[in-house]
């Protein structure tokens, strides 16, 4: 479904991703794992048209989507759910949730989808006219999840969803993801916690400075010494 070939990426002088090669297939979860600053999120920002590529190509659904506008990468399926969940503060939930839908004219369908978000989020539901701000950290999370999914996406990418959770809003958000994915859509994700992300994942990919340094099935990169020690505490 998803093919990034040689992509590099730089913020000015600064090259963040040096030749990513990464593939995600239809139906998959996918982890990408790595330490702060090893181009994870970039690597994300770079397919969702955040982050233009300076080289190599990235290919969804067997059509280039190199370099297109985010408005563009979204209409075609992917959908993306930032770091820190990213929602608008002042705006109410289901305005957030209706922002997720902005690329999309099927004005009967967008509200059948909003339904459907605050049926499997009830507490969106219920304080779906509350400014967005005022909702706490895990229930930010879940609005950035159904926004994304407003845009019925083929594919999302989800960049650290546990950051700055609970433990017990963490299983939650976890368990939502795997929902997601049981229903048919394909998950890269980026995150933090490595042993619950390959719990969860088919294939994962390792990065450290801009590369891929390691890939493969996630059960066994859970037993590859390297991941362990450097990732799962030993």
């Amino acid at each position: 479904m998803l093919r990034l070939e040689a992509v590099r990426a730089a913020y000015g002088p600064v090259e963040a991703l040096r030749g990513i090669d990464l593939e995600v297939g239809a139906g998959e979860l996918v982890c990408l794992l790595g330490a702060n600053g090893a181009g994870k999120s970039t690597t994300l920002r770079a397919i969702s048209g955040l982050v233009r590529p300076t080289a190599g190509r990235i290919v969804f659904d067997d059509r280039a989507i190199t370099g297109a506008e985010p408005s563009a990468v979204l209409a075609s399926g992917i959908a993306h759910c930032p770091e820190g969940r990213r929602v608008f503060p002042h705006l109410t939930v289901e305005e957030n949730l209706a922002m997720g839908a902005y690329v999309r004219r099927d004005r009967e369908g967008i509200a059948q989808d909003l339904e459907r978000v605050c049926t499997h989020f009830p507490i969106l539901g219920e304080r779906r006219r509350q400014a967005a701000g005022t909702l706490s950290g895990g229930e930010q999370q879940m609005l950035a999840i159904g926004r994304a999914l407003m845009a019925r996406p083929r594919l999302i990418l989800f960049d650290e969803p546990s950051l700055g959770l609970a433990p017990t809003v963490v299983e939650t958000t976890f368990a939502i993801i795997a929902d997601i994915r049981r229903q048919g859509t394909t998950v890269l994700m980026v995150e933090q916690n490595a042993y619950l992300a390959l719990q969860m994942a088919d294939r994962a990919y390792v990065m450290e400075t801009g590369r891929i340094v390691l890939s493969g099935r996630a059960r066994d990169l859970m037993n590859d010494e390297k991941v362990r020690r450097a990732y799962l505490g030993g």
